[in-house]
């Protein structure tokens, strides 16, 4: 046996987990499926009021789960770690994530599975609960000033300057997302600040203009929520 075999055997046995059983590998397994279904349940009650997707929801659970065998994969073995890496780096995801909250998830998923698969069972759980109140205490807190788009339908468009000078008078710092002038018509989208009091009495203000003829408001995510 020559030197370079030597190093070779050497390394590949030093890279190699002969420790890990099967009973070990099985309670890994379904702590990550405990904690993924756990993950499941946080998802959906995050995402009660806005839009929620059950089949991103179930893939959180598989996604844990698979990346614990992935980590378990390569532990035990230098040879097949490598050519996993190989096999992975040929896949190529197209969905878009529009939601920072799914990326979180979608990350948080992903942690558990690679803590699991290292055995570190109490730092996932650590993790778990940590997180948990983190994202629930701050995304529930109430937001001052929510964010909401003024629709307004004019017959015409002189009364722009007066529905603009109204919606000053409520907040200063409105932004105009787009505005729509027809013959006929005159439609007029903004995106304002604005206390959930004081909507009603910004809304009555603008219908007494004499040139609109329907004012809507709705809240506003990034997405429209209706």
């Amino acid at each position: 046996m020559s030197i370079q075999d030597v190093i070779k055997k050497s390394f590949l046995q030093g890279f190699q987990n002969t420790d890990m059983t099967m009973q070990t590998v099985a309670l890994l397994l379904v702590a990550a499926g405990i904690l993924g279904i756990y993950l499941f349940f946080v998802y959906r009650f995050m995402t009660a009021d806005s839009f929620y997707s059950k089949n991103f929801n179930v893939s959180l659970i598989l996604m844990c789960v698979i990346t614990t065998a992935i980590i378990i994969t390569i532990q035990s073995s230098v040879v097949v770690s490598l050519g996993m890496v190989g096999a992975l780096s040929i896949v190529r995801f197209r969905t878009a994530v529009k939601e920072p909250l799914d990326l979180i998830f979608m990350f948080w998923s992903i942690s558990l599975g690679i803590i699991c698969g290292a055995g570190m069972l109490s730092l996932a759980v650590m993790l778990t609960v940590g997180a948990t109140i983190l994202v629930v205490v701050f995304y529930r807190l109430p937001e001052v000033r929510g964010s909401m788009l003024l629709v307004v339908n004019a017959s015409s468009g002189e009364c722009a300057e007066s529905v603009f000078r109204t919606v000053g008078k409520y907040d200063k710092s409105y932004k105009v997302k787009s505005r729509n002038l027809t013959k006929e018509s005159a439609d007029f989208v903004v995106e304002i600040r604005q206390k959930e009091r004081d909507c009603d009495s910004l809304l009555m203000e603008l219908n007494e203009i004499e040139e609109v003829v329907s004012v809507s408001m709705v809240a506003h995510r990034g997405d429209a929520v209706y």
